[in-house]
């Protein structure tokens, strides 16, 4: 099942692009509008700031593609900075407009926490997910970043995670998912998941999440 992934000159895509083939998908690195809009399942990964990771998407023309492609159906899934840029707005260095896909605001940890944020942490199960299948609430999962999603519709929330504040894990809406963590980071845990995302891409799971 062919799965793009989004090349827009941010870090972490051989990691994601190993990861989906392990998952039995066949990731394509790429930003031609055709090869993505023809995909089974779009890929949004990303390490950087948010507002650099938007500046990219505008420059190769990705913001009308996103557009398209989660609005027909197709499985579209947020890692890391691509979770964070699912929201409406970031007030990391500056104000930035995100997609808009979800209602939410990207903010910086509270003061007095140590960041980033970065290595292993538990998931808090809320609610079950195609995703999440075969996942136990309490599952070690790898994480890296300083800032998190805050004013989120509670009802997208499928799992959160505690580092001095309850922050949001795992979102979705429909057939967008977005993660705060690496799956692909996350060893057996994490390449669970990437399998399960593959399951849900053949199986044309892409509603009532």
């Amino acid at each position: 099942m062919k799965t793009a992934v989004l090349d827009y000159d941010v870090g972490n895509l051989a990691s994601v692009i190993q990861g989906l083939k392990y998952a039995g998908l066949q990731p394509v690195l790429t930003r031609d509008r055709d090869e993505i809009l023809s995909a089974k399942a779009v890929v949004l990964p990303g390490v950087g700031a948010f507002g650099q990771g938007m500046e990219n998407l505008r420059k190769y023309n990705l913001l009308s593609i996103i557009d398209a492609v989660t609005s027909k159906g197709t499985p579209f899934l947020g890692i890391c900075l691509g979770m964070q840029l699912l929201f409406h707005e970031s007030d990391e260095y500056g104000s930035h407009s995100g997609l808009g896909l979800l209602p939410g605001k990207v903010v910086r940890f509270p003061a007095g926490l140590k960041i980033p944020h970065m290595g292993w942490n538990t998931l808090n199960i809320l609610n079950q997910h195609p995703f999440l299948e075969g996942i136990q609430s309490g599952s070690y999962v790898y994480f890296v970043h300083s800032y998190i999603a805050s004013d989120c519709e509670p009802s997208h929330i499928v799992a959160n995670t505690d580092y001095g504040v309850d922050f949001p894990a795992m979102v979705c809406l429909d057939n967008i998912v977005g993660v705060q963590f690496h799956p692909e980071k996350s060893s057996r845990i994490g390449l669970k998941l990437l399998s399960n995302f593959g399951e849900m891409v053949r199986n044309g799971s892409n509603s009532g999440y």
